[in-house]
């Protein structure tokens, strides 16, 4: 990810019948709506350019400074990042953006690298670029992509599962209830895709030739996910007790579809999340949690986004303690997040950038990477020491204490 130099984004700025580049004066009326679209086109890059493309803001048509009337400022400039973090495009595209001066003048570079695993929706759509033009892919876009993500594949996620078949896969929870929340209803009414194309397209199996059902697919459709990926599935348990070895009072393996794996461990969180009781005058009652649910629903949702599929049998555990849970996640950090920078603002990348995506679809994230940050200010308002986290190479240990 090496930056472009300003030679190279003059270059792209003057290329008017480019398919990667797109230019808007400033970033108000139609120009977020119009310059999320060209981000989510040039993560598809349908050409196959293997290119980054740029969305300048700050230039007019022409390629020319939009001059006096437009402002960088750092408002703007985060406004720009959240399009990465938002969660309204997925899989999330990888971006950056900065301010350059070229021509002349203060500009925002928006540079987007192809996907490794397209087609690349925002809000339900698929959006692709052609020289100057940008429109929605056809079904016939959506192959290509398809291909493009079966040939040069590199997460796990993606890949096809050996020995499984077509009929692993839940069709009915597929049309009736992931397709009205994954595409939009003016695409899904045009009804022109078959079963096996829009599977395809949404990365459950490896191509409309080969209806090999992925990693993916499997997670999020089989009906026995487990028997195709051994370590899906989360392990409970209820400790009665601070140590290793005191009595277990509750103990259950999680597994089943990604949906029902987190709605089961949600309810069991809930179920053993004691809630102290206390009056005040005699008539009104205060409720304080030990823990609040959302740092545990967002470090747990983490943990299974997270986690390396690959070569394990681990399933992720969770161990709640009288004084503690443990939320172990198999697999180290990943990506541009190291040891060092783990947890911190703006560190953030995708073992697991399809998975991701269904979650966010499925409505289990809400944005991309603000689980820890949310994790923290959750538990400090609760009463609660912050998170801590044990980061090696080949497992994350998330330890939440109990509020006094």
């Amino acid at each position: 990810m090496t930056p472009l130099t300003d030679d190279e984004l003059t270059a792209l700025l003057d290329g008017l019948e480019s398919d990667r580049a797109e230019r808007k004066q400033s970033w108000r009326g139609d120009a977020p709506e119009k310059g999320r679209q060209a981000v989510c086109a040039f993560a598809n890059d349908l050409p196959n350019h293997a290119l980054p493309g740029v969305l300048f803001v700050g230039a007019r048509d022409d390629g020319s400074p939009t001059g006096r009337d437009f402002t960088v400022t750092d408002d703007l400039l985060q406004t720009l990042a959240d399009i990465k973090t938002d969660g309204k495009t997925v899989p999330p595209p990888t971006l950056t953006v900065e301010r350059r001066v070229l021509k002349g003048a203060e500009m925002v570079v928006v540079t987007v690298w192809p996907s490794d695993a397209p087609p690349v929706r925002y809000e339900g759509r698929i959006w692709i670029r052609t020289g100057p033009r940008r429109g929605l892919a056809s079904a016939q876009d959506e192959r290509v992509l398809n291909e493009k993500r079966r040939h040069g594949d590199r997460s796990f996620d993606t890949h096809p599962v050996a020995g499984c078949n077509l009929a692993e896969l839940n069709r009915s929870q597929f049309e009736i209830e992931f397709l009205p929340q994954a595409v939009a209803p003016d695409i899904l009414a045009a009804n022109g895709r078959t079963y096996q194309e829009r599977l395809a397209s949404l990365g459950f199996i490896a191509s409309v030739d080969d209806p090999t059902p992925t990693v993916l697919g499997v997670l999020t459709l089989g009906k026995s996910p487990r028997t195709w990926v051994p370590g899906a599935y989360v392990q409970f348990l209820r400790v009665q007790g601070t140590a290793w070895g005191d009595p277990v009072i509750d103990e259950a393996e999680l597994d089943g579809t990604l949906d029902m794996v987190l709605r089961r461990l949600d309810d069991k969180l809930k179920a053993h999340l004691s809630t102290a009781v206390y009056f005040t005058s005699g008539v009104v009652e205060q409720r304080h949690s030990a823990y609040p649910m959302s740092a545990l629903q967002q470090l747990t949702r983490n943990a299974v986004m997270h986690r390396v599929y690959e070569g394990t049998n681990s399933p992720v555990r969770v161990y709640w303690f009288d004084d503690r849970i443990e939320i172990h996640s198999p697999g180290g950090p990943y990506g541009l997040v190291t040891r060092k920078n783990f947890g911190q603002p703006g560190a953030s990348d995708y073992r697991n950038p399809a998975l991701a995506g269904v979650l966010r679809i499925l409505g289990f994230v809400q944005r991309f990477g603000f689980g820890i940050a949310e994790s923290r200010r959750a538990m400090l308002a609760n009463g609660n020491p912050a998170p801590e986290f044990q980061v090696e190479d080949t497992f994350v240990l998330a330890t939440l204490k109990r509020a006094a």
